[in-house]
């Protein structure tokens, strides 16, 4: 079994975290889902135009990682263009800033789930 990957820092969500081809109904449409860390990867390089080495240590991770995450985000983004998709950016392993770890969250929403937990 491969092990959990490491959480990746990431300093933004998008406020807009949704888009569609406009003029179709989105019922109609595939649906591309964008991790935040692909945005924020995307955001650093192509947006802010930073060295990989730069975005992997702001994201606190390796260079081969970063540029793993990079070309991940970008393929979906081009599936979405090429072929009409909508694309939603959410959910992977993430910590925003030092504030909040998505995988601490959803590691307390399984547990208080669990029914063999003692309470």
């Amino acid at each position: 079994m491969a092990r959990q990957p490491k959480c990746r820092h990431v300093e933004f969500i998008p406020p807009v975290t949704s888009f569609k081809p406009a003029g179709i109904p989105r019922i109609c449409i595939e649906e591309v889902i964008l991790l935040v860390e692909e945005a924020e990867a995307i955001r650093l390089k192509d947006y802010l135009g930073m060295e990989q080495e730069e975005c992997a240590q702001k994201m606190k991770v390796s260079r081969p990682t970063f540029q793993r995450i990079l070309m991940e985000g970008r393929a979906k983004i081009a599936d979405a263009l090429i072929n009409g998709k909508s694309i939603r950016i959410e959910g992977g392993d993430y910590c925003l800033g030092e504030k909040r770890c998505r995988r601490r969250e959803l590691m307390e929403q399984r547990r208080e789930g669990c029914p063999y937990q003692d309470k």
